[in-house]
């Protein structure tokens, strides 16, 4: 297999990242992704760093072992936030992409100059974080929140059905509520937030609620569009993009995707259906063993 034709490699702690995969989808579709889901440890938000590394070294190792990855993208703000910079370190050669809260757009968009944030508790306190802060906050006040346990019942609503959710629904509306309102006050006039960083690949599975919470004036922004641009840069960088299919492979539905998940197989499956509209035949349950020691990276 030439190295343009392997697939891209995409993780998260769970079923969140499957919004960045939705974005990359739309921008390369001529790509095949493989998706990990690493749902048996999440959330990640409330693991330690060190925790988080470990995992995302052992994630990143296995998705190039068994599949050939030509790429990484990290589909967690947790993740990219604890272990981008010691992944790059250990290996250079595999172009990896994170994810972070999107305080420049944010900053420069603002027109009241108030910005909420909304992520893991494991993000906000990460010195990326407030490196991000501090680089492009320069005039522009933000109002940051731990959602501890946001991420969670996200995930568990996945194995529900729209029309079903009512008591799972409650519950992150109840949350989304609790948040918003520790932030402070959103509209545009002056000294009121105009715009709410969604911090956590999660939360735009719930931009509905926070919709209905904030109003229609205040922007939501995440990172899904730009993570999915910069991995086009990369790769046309490298020269690594696939070539358009021929028209007997499209004829034939040459695209392919493949879904995994150390956690439960039922959620992942009807996430990947509500979310993407993926059949069940694409998701499988995987097993990631911890790495050993530094060495074998």
């Amino acid at each position: 297999m030439t190295v343009a034709a392997a697939p891209i490699g995409v993780f998260d702690s769970g079923i969140g990242g499957l919004s960045v995969l939705q974005a990359l989808r739309h921008e390369l579709p001529h790509e095949h992704f493989v998706y990990l889901a690493d749902s048996g440890n999440a959330p990640y938000g409330e693991r330690g760093d060190a925790f988080v590394q470990a995992r995302t070294h052992a994630i990143a190792q296995y998705l190039r072992e068994r599949h050939g990855i030509k790429a990484l993208v990290i589909a967690c703000n947790t993740a990219t936030a604890a272990a981008v910079e010691s992944l790059r370190m250990a290996m250079p050669d595999l172009p990896l992409i994170g994810v972070e809260p999107a305080i420049k757009p944010a900053a420069l968009s603002s027109q009241t100059h108030q910005v909420g944030v909304m992520a893991t508790r494991g993000t906000v306190e990460s010195r990326r974080f407030h490196k991000l802060l501090q680089e492009h906050g320069q005039g522009v006040q933000f109002q940051v929140q731990a959602c501890d346990g946001l991420a969670r019942v996200i995930e568990q609503s996945a194995l529900q059905a729209p029309a079903a959710v009512d008591g799972e629904t409650s519950e992150i509306e109840a949350l989304c509520a609790r948040y918003t309102k520790a932030l402070g006050h959103f509209g545009l006039k002056t000294g009121e937030m105009d715009t709410l960083v969604l911090g956590c690949t999660h939360y735009i599975f719930i931009k509905d609620e926070l919709r209905a919470l904030l109003g229609p004036d205040v922007q939501l922004i995440d990172t899904g569009a730009p993570v999915a641009r910069q991995t086009r840069r990369l790769l046309a960088q490298a020269g690594h993009l696939r070539a358009e299919p021929g028209e007997a492979a499209a004829l034939a539905g040459a695209e392919q995707i493949q879904l995994m998940t150390t956690g439960s197989l039922p959620a992942l499956q009807a996430a990947a259906a509500r979310w993407l509209a993926l059949p069940a035949s694409c998701c499988a349950s995987v097993a990631v063993p911890d790495l050993t020691a530094p060495a074998a990276l």
